[in-house]
């Protein structure tokens, strides 16, 4: 049988190669990609130790050649895993092409001094928000412990965003730090990883709608899907949660290069930029760039 992740082929056509090469310009939507990830075997940034990551190479320059190949102006980078506290690679990234990219740091949620961390990679080294990925198990549990309150409060200082990969399970336990600093930006990824087929999972996510700083990236559509291209019960999903948060607080991501188990980066932008006809094109074009500018600027 075939996987359903590969049943691609000519359906996932882009729209616009009817058109003549200045047509399809004009009619291309502006494209910003709020969550890719960087890494690059150099005895310079070493990965973390313990961390086993893929055998690949996926590094700043291959994102740019494949950003230009398909039409995507920029990118928000999100301090990948394997080099785990250690934001040395994505700094030099960030240095090396100004306004380019955006760069999300991770510092330890369990060290005392994270905030200042947090700081220091803020104001020495131009990153533009932290990352926290609390599990679902007790060892995620620090997610309710002391040390969060300060670390939250360094970022709404710094009025940088605060960017939570977490389930559903856990977006409760992120209520009573939103209530404390109600003027920081939230950012939640990939929907909080919830499947299309367990609804009521999501209703903690809905639920977070009611703070006005609360964001939502609808990205991991082929991943949560159940179904095969163009993977309609996600998009389902991706439609409670526009209904909840509109357009405006929502963002498209291709998490490169994790995704390339699901689908090569272009059929990824094409997920995307192809399939949210459902919406009037100026609220498609909130969630293609203008959302992202809105919380990281870009200056386009």
């Amino acid at each position: 049988m075939l996987n359903r992740r590969r049943v691609l082929a000519a359906s996932l056509a882009a729209p616009l190669a009817h058109l003549s090469p200045s047509l399809a310009a004009q009619a291309a939507p502006l494209l910003i990609d709020s969550h890719v990830h960087v890494w690059k075997r150099d005895p310079a940034f070493p990965f973390a130790q313990g961390r086993k990551p893929p055998e690949f190479d996926a590094s700043a320059e291959m994102l740019l050649d494949l950003m230009q190949a398909n039409g995507v102006a920029r990118t928000v980078i999100v301090q990948v895993i394997h080099y785990r506290w250690d934001n040395s690679y994505l700094a030099d990234v960030l240095k090396r092409y100004p306004g380019q990219f955006h760069g999300i740091a991770r510092v330890n949620p369990e060290d005392p001094a994270a905030p200042d961390h947090l700081s220091r990679l803020t104001l020495e080294q131009g990153f533009r928000g932290v990352r926290l990925s609390p599990s679902d198990q007790a060892d995620g549990d620090w997610i309710r412990g002391p040390l969060m309150a300060p670390l939250w409060r360094r970022c709404a200082e710094l009025k940088v965003p605060m960017t939570v990969l977490a389930s559903g399970a856990r977006m409760a336990d992120l209520v009573p730090l939103i209530e404390k600093n109600p003027d920081l930006t939230v950012v939640i990824d990939h929907m909080a990883d919830v499947p299309p087929d367990q609804p009521q999972l999501l209703e903690p996510l809905l639920a977070l709608a009611r703070f006005p700083r609360v964001y939502v990236k609808i990205s991991h559509v082929p991943r949560l899907s159940k179904q095969a291209y163009p993977y309609a019960d996600a998009f389902d999903q991706v439609k409670r949660v526009y209904d909840r948060f509109g357009a405006k607080r929502l963002m498209w991501g291709t998490d490169w290069p994790i995704s390339l188990s699901e689908l090569p980066y272009d059929k990824m932008v094409a997920v995307y930029r192809d399939h949210l006809g459902f919406l009037p094109a100026a609220e498609r074009q909130y969630i293609l760039s203008q959302t992202v500018q809105d919380i990281w600027p870009f200056g386009l």
